[in-house]
């Protein structure tokens, strides 16, 4: 029985990229800044299968051991983006050469809009790029007497829209980003609509779990894809169903924070099955990274610390668990965007040799094909596999 388990820490970078001046990142070094302002972070299990032995500048800060218990190094982007999108579908084997479309300076082109409103019936508030949890609060008033919904973007390729629970429910919110994902094609086709409900009151607005992803679909063929169409099962957890637009899956468990991915992790890795398990573990991106929060930051990598012994102690013979993130967002820059930065690679399971360097992969999909390679999915993608410098 043959399973990958991907794990995606959400926005856990590990240092600019070479072409991170053009994308507004130079400085970008998630991990290794977050442990510089909180010198306490105390990652022992991650770096016990090789965090602190990847190479580059100050890495050895988070804990550099004599002997990693894993294989490690670190992927560079090679597709043009530092999103949600874009990383995950490297991850998995598809490389993004033309970014997704951005609006940040002038909002969304009248056309657009126009469209919108004509297809929900009503007008909309916003329409410029603006911190979700800031925007709230700022129209959120004139939302809950009007009733328009809250447009607004960001640095990434992203739609959002903004609605409190109570003036229009989840479910139809929704459907209102159903509407705006068929408008926004072509020369618009933005990444991802965002439905970010919120509640409370009197200018004191605060997001809830009930966001919903609505994005593109991929535009080739995916690990996911290949390992269902072999028969396989394909187990996605947190919003990969949705980066994913719900292709290449046999289950999914939308999971809305980290403790409970990573139990449903737990929960599923237990199971016998062949195929691939997928988990995006979003808390440090969307509720830590885009605050600037280094202090949450840093204890929700701390948590998953903790608990990634459980899910090592469950893992099955011929489990395969790959850690690794799909883009950074440093909490210590002023921005609070993602940043272009390389991502860590941990590699683990009981077939896999120890202390094993696999150095500066030049994509993300290096992962999508050592898996295709691993499970026979006769895969192409644009990618080197290093299935057999892992394996025993």
């Amino acid at each position: 029985m043959k399973r990958a388990i991907i794990i995606v820490l959400d926005s856990v970078g590990i240092g600019e990229l070479p072409d991170a001046a053009d994308f507004g990142d130079v400085g970008s070094n998630t991990l290794v800044n977050i442990k510089k302002v909180r010198p306490q972070t105390a990652l022992p299990n991650l770096c016990a299968l090789g965090l602190g032995n990847i190479p580059g500048d100050e890495i050895a800060l988070l804990g550099k051991v004599a002997h990693p218990i894993g294989a490690y190094g670190k992927m560079a982007e090679a597709s043009i983006g530092k999103d949600t999108t874009t990383g995950h579908w490297e991850i998995a084997g598809i490389l993004t050469k033309h970014p997704f479309p951005t609006f940040t300076e002038t909002g969304f082109p009248k056309e657009v809009m126009d469209a919108f409103e004509t297809a929900i019936g009503t007008k909309t508030l916003g329409n410029y790029a603006a911190s979700g949890t800031v925007i709230i609060q700022d129209l959120g008033d004139e939302h809950m007497r009007t009733g328009f919904p809250i447009v607004y973007t960001s640095a990434d390729s992203v739609f959002q829209i903004a609605a409190h629970e109570d003036v229009i429910p989840v479910k139809k919110l929704y459907e209102i980003c159903e509407k705006a994902r068929k408008i926004l094609t072509g020369k618009y086709g933005v990444a991802r609509v965002i439905a970010r409900p919120f509640v409370g009151a009197n200018g004191s607005y605060t997001r809830t779990k009930n966001r919903r992803d609505f994005s593109l679909e991929p535009t080739g063929d995916t690990i996911l894809d290949l390992a269902k169409a072999k028969g396989y099962q394909v187990t996605a957890i947190g919003k990969i169903e949705d980066i994913f637009e719900h292709r290449g899956m046999t289950r999914t468990d939308h999971t809305t924070n980290n403790q409970e991915g990573i139990e449903k992790t737990i929960l599923y890795t237990k199971e016998e099955f062949s195929g691939i398990l997928f988990t995006n573990l979003v808390d440090t991106d969307m509720i830590y990274g885009h605050r600037n929060d280094v202090d949450g930051y840093a204890k929700a990598l701390e948590y998953f610390d903790s608990k990634l012994p459980e899910i090592m102690n469950v893992m099955h013979e011929g489990d395969i668990l790959f850690i690794t993130a799909d883009h950074g967002c440093d909490p210590t820059t002023p921005s609070t965007d993602h940043s272009r930065e390389y991502v860590p690679l941990l590699v683990y399971g009981k077939c896999v040799r120890e202390n094993t360097a696999l150095g500066i992969r030049k994509t993300f999909a290096d992962i999508g094909q050592t898996i295709s390679d691993y499970l026979g999915l006769d895969a192409a993608f644009e990618a080197e596999s290093f299935l057999q410098d892992i394996l025993k």
